[in-house]
């Protein structure tokens, strides 16, 4: 499967010579507040016909479901027919509470889309982006996404993620007669293709954070394998065999390493494959089983899962298996670790009460707090930002689906992804 073309110029300013404000908004959204009140912002339909209202209709979902932003009702909207070239009518805009505005043109020049959008401070009447893209017409969707992220890093300081994908096992079937295709989408749920066709069982997949690269486990009659998928060329590559079971492959943050567990003769210890030369190293050589190894971000170090305690909790380890010690303490057992893109926290499955909970630490162990609560929720994945996690969701009796939830357990919801799925993992930032 190959990504679709995409070429992107930005702007400092606009072409009518508008630059943006150097300066920090006098809006702007504390992300690390529990209690933030989203920031009510207008963004009518951009002008340019229907992909205008389209692409502005992605912004305000994308926004929206961030939790940090409330878009208003465009009917609201007492000014009409706003374009980039003249300045808003602020009054206007301050009559029915706008704190941010966004708008924007659309037009197709020698068959490519230019869009141009301005990024207004409604109360301080000033502006605060000018930006402009252009792409192929099949990209607008990644044009809505690219600004949603510009402006939720303006208002934010922070990264947005909006330009990404997710990979994922899409589940149909009941109960001992399920299929298990690996599949990706946007962020947003949108355009879902699936990768393989259903015949063998696919778990785990895994994004590079370093390219559009996945691997994942496949499981057949013969046994189970570790796959290497390039989106962008469609090329597949197996790691070789191994004896006994294989499970949780992750990359490292490097790109150049892949961590897995591999079953032997009853035993699960970790171990990490070399790619560019095809060799493993055993990482961990303890009785218990030993599993889901995921890289902190500098590579330095690894978490994983292992009940040599007793019970499933999570261990750090120096990457080369030095130095492993345990640093989950709380009631329960602790499952699928993975660290966040920052640094700064480890995610987690954890068991106890009767419920599943998606919950994080701090990579020491400390500051632990739990996001969710369910009859079933497991196999955490972080945004390319470290802000926002999804994961897997299951009702008694029902499908999994997929389900996101900011770091503060505030904003929790469900991913617009209409069929049975499990097991997502987020793609980095696209380029």
């Amino acid at each position: 499967m190959r990504l679709m073309s995409l070429i992107l110029t930005l702007f400092v300013g606009l072409s009518l010579g508008l630059m943006a404000a150097p300066a920090r908004a006098e809006i702007e959204v504390n992300v690390n507040r529990g209690d933030v009140q989203p920031l009510p912002i207008a963004i009518p339909a951009f002008g340019g016909g229907q992909v205008g209202a389209d692409i502005a209709g992605v912004i305000g979902a994308n926004l929206s479901r961030s939790g940090l932003f409330r878009p208003l009702d465009p009917n609201s909207f007492v000014e009409k027919g706003l374009t980039t070239a003249l300045q808003p009518q602020f009054p206007a805009w301050k009559q029915i509470n706008a704190q941010a505005l966004l708008n924007g043109e659309v037009t197709n020049e020698n068959g490519r889309l230019r869009v141009s959008f301005r990024l207004w401070d409604v109360f301080a009447e000033q502006q605060l982006l000018g930006l402009e893209f252009t792409a192929s017409p099949e990209n607008w969707r990644r044009i809505a996404h690219k600004i949603s992220d510009a402006v939720y890093e303006r208002l934010t300081g922070e990264k947005g993620y909006f330009d990404t994908r997710v990979v994922f096992v899409a589940e149909t079937g009941g109960r001992g007669s399920k299929t298990k295709r690996l599949a990706i989408m946007d962020q947003d749920g949108a355009n879902p293709s699936y990768l393989t066709d259903g015949s063998f069982i696919v778990m785990t997949p895994r994004f590079s954070s370093t390219s559009q690269e996945i691997t994942y486990m496949a499981l057949r009659p013969e046994g189970s394998s570790i796959y290497l998928f390039n989106l962008e060329t469609g090329r597949r590559e197996s790691l070789g065999q191994f004896p006994g079971m294989v499970f949780a492959p992750r990359f490292s943050a490097d790109g150049q390493k892949v961590a897995f567990s591999a079953e032997r003769g009853g035993n699960s210890d970790v171990f990490v494959m070399d790619l560019r030369t095809h060799t493993s190293t055993r990482l961990t050589a303890d009785p218990a089983i030993d599993t889901s190894p995921s890289f902190s971000p500098d590579g330095g170090k690894m978490v994983f899962n292992s009940d040599r305690s007793g019970s499933p909790q999570l261990y750090v380890m120096n990457a080369d298996g030095a130095n492993p010690h345990r640093i989950s303490f709380g009631e329960g057992r602790y499952t699928t670790p993975v660290w966040s893109p920052t640094g700064e926290f480890i995610a987690f499955t954890k068991q106890t009460g009767g419920q599943f909970h998606i919950g994080v630490m701090k990579a020491d162990g400390s500051d632990e707090r739990l996001l969710t609560s369910s009859y079933l929720d497991e196999g955490p994945t972080w945004a390319p930002n470290g802000r926002v996690l999804m994961f897997a969701r299951e009702v008694q009796g029902g499908a999994s689906k997929l389900w996101s939830v900011d770091v503060t357990g505030r904003i929790l919801q469900p991913v617009p992804y209409p069929g049975g799925a499990s097991d997502p993992a987020w793609s980095p930032l696209l380029q």
